[in-house]
């Protein structure tokens, strides 16, 4: 990798100080001339000693979630390299160089690390399933292959970090970084990664049910922003199914004897079937909204240069694959 290339990595920190210690040590070592910066985030334990201690920049954020120390970080640090890592010693720091090299072989905008489990029971009960779940519903939506959408190590050109909005408090930051990428159709590639358990006296902040409900809500609502044709269309047919339903037995009574009696239920049916006129008028208009809003950002994404490729003769790891 070139000299003049700078690499700033993110670390979101909240209560690790079992872990973080090696997380910084793995990082220098895999990529020595890595600029680190650990955001604590409400740590209640001696995270921020530890991190000090080991030499790197340490900054704090005060909201608690990992979505707002992202966003936080994207803004304040300045980079043509950035590596998003969490601080619980679960990824394997060695894969970083091939990360990077292909996002700058490509070059690329966005390298995901796929995780691949070094021994059975890295993944907490349910995790990996509702992954996979999550995989496949945003695969299927937004028609973009993802194999590990809350994978939490993942390597971004800078035109990247700074075009993403950021929006999210929490762990759905995963979620919105894999639509945004996939929204802005930006060139991308996954790479298989070492992933393991935590350290012993380390426990996982993530809330099975909770979390998960969470990111199931931001997907709906980010289908909403960017399907709006899709979404409102289908709200638009449920609407109008319920009204034929609702509606054909007044229309069939009237046929046979000319009389509407039950005048509620009809107007019922054709405020219904007026609704879902209007919600498919919706899905068009702000379809038309997304398509300007879209261009504005990939503007906005085209004012930033592509990463720098990587110099001549430097070979990629034999498992990084290709687009």
């Amino acid at each position: 990798m070139s000299d003049d290339l700078s690499i700033a990595a993110i670390i979101p920190c909240h209560n690790e100080e079992a872990a973080i210690g090696q997380v910084i040590a793995d990082l220098r070592a895999a990529v020595p001339e890595l600029e680190i910066y650990v955001y604590d985030n409400a740590s209640t334990d001696r995270t921020v000693e530890v991190a000090t201690a080991a030499g790197v920049t340490v900054r704090h954020e005060h909201s608690k979630g990992k979505g707002n120390v992202v966003r936080r970080a994207f803004a304040d640090v300045d980079a043509d390299v950035y590596v998003l890592i969490d601080g619980d010693d679960t990824y394997a720091a060695q894969d970083l160089p091939k990360m990077i090299e292909a996002l700058l072989s490509g070059p690329y905008d966005h390298v995901l690390g796929v995780r691949q489990q070094s021994h059975v029971g890295a993944y907490r009960p349910g995790h990996e399933l509702g992954n996979k779940g999550f995989n496949w519903f945003v695969t299927s939506v937004f028609k973009s292959p993802v194999n590990d959408m809350l994978s939490g190590y993942r390597v971004f050109s800078r035109r990247f970090v700074k075009s993403f909005p950021a929006l999210s408090r929490e762990f759905e930051i995963e979620t919105e970084l894999t639509v945004h990428a996939m929204s802005l159709r930006v060139p991308q590639i996954e790479v298989p990664v070492g992933f393991k358990d935590r350290p012993e006296g380390s426990e996982s902040k993530l809330r099975t049910y909770h979390d998960g409900f969470r990111i199931l809500s931001l997907i709906i609502g980010l289908i909403r922003h960017e399907r709006p044709l899709m979404f409102y269309g289908v709200v638009g047919l449920l609407l109008a199914l319920l009204a034929v339903i609702i509606g054909t037995p007044v229309v069939i009574e009237y046929f046979e004897t000319g009389l509407v009696p039950r005048f509620p239920t009809a107007v019922l049916a054709i405020g219904i079937s007026i609704m879902a006129f209007m919600s498919w008028m919706i899905g068009l208009v702000l379809d038309g909204v997304l398509k300007a809003r879209r261009e504005i950002s990939r503007l906005n994404y085209l004012r930033l240069e592509a990463p720098g490729p990587v110099p001549a003769g430097t070979a990629l790891p034999p498992s990084t694959p290709k687009a």
